[in-house]
């Protein structure tokens, strides 16, 4: 169905299954010393900021946090370690972004399709081999979005995001690999300057405005901490308020 040989030259194989949009990767020796191969199933229901209030995952101050960051119309940054539910938690914001301001033009961009969008005018873009994310943040701004959304920013293209958030598109959301709030800023910086320029501290602070941090403990995934973005200094560093 792929249509993909996975050979000793060529071991790697990434790849989303085309039945159900799960992603599959898969390494083969001489990069292991037997196969190994991980899957990863496309959500099927979209949780709730309630539902995580019920489950014990958040506290009600911080849904109520995030719930007014979603009003406000304020880019929202969500942090996290791998397989801690990054994605799940922003599917949950888009819930109540939709439930909010359900005319609104949402345009998504992802590398991989994953983030669910119940809203009725969403535009999914996804990038390709020929065509990167900072090409399709371009082509987005001619879309005339209200929210912009990037499934996880990974690379130079934070920058094109940055600006998009910060001329006219607020209310975007987007995910970072980082551990708490302060490291997610820093990750966005790094990502930056793997564009080529330097990374414009100012602008970071300008651009996002909330950080959720979720983490998996022994008991379980938990939002550790929904912060404020106050702005930047060169003596302190960025200035971020817990909220709740």
């Amino acid at each position: 169905m792929l249509d993909t040989v996975v050979t000793s030259q060529q071991p790697i194989l990434e790849c989303e299954l085309p039945l159900d949009g799960s992603r599959f990767e898969a390494l083969i020796p001489p990069l292991v010393e037997r196969a190994s191969f991980a899957l990863r199933k496309k959500a099927t229901l979209v949780f709730t900021l309630d539902d995580y209030v019920v489950k014990g995952i958040m506290t009600r101050a911080q849904r109520q946090a995030l719930e007014e960051a979603v009003a406000g119309r304020l880019n929202v940054l969500v942090s996290g370690g791998t397989g801690t539910g990054k994605t799940t938690l922003a599917n949950a914001i888009l819930d109540a972004v939709a439930r909010l301001d359900g005319e609104h033009r949402i345009v998504v961009i992802e590398d991989t399709r994953e983030l669910q969008v119940n809203a009725e005018n969403v535009v999914f873009l996804r990038t390709s081999d020929n065509t990167d994310m900072t090409r399709l943040l371009r082509a987005t701004m001619r879309l005339r979005p209200d929210r912009i959304v990037v499934g996880e920013v990974r690379d130079g293209s934070a920058l094109a995001l940055l600006k998009a958030w910060n001329t006219g598109h607020p209310g975007g959301v987007g995910t970072v690999h980082a551990n708490d709030a302060s490291a997610a800023l820093i990750r966005i910086g790094q990502l930056i300057q793997e564009a080529g320029v330097p990374p414009n501290p100012e602008l970071i602070a300008e651009a996002v405005n909330v950080v959720v941090s979720i983490k998996r403990t022994a008991d379980g995934r938990r939002v550790e901490e929904v912060a404020a973005v106050r702005g930047w200094s060169s003596s302190g560093g960025f200035h971020v308020e817990r909220l709740a």
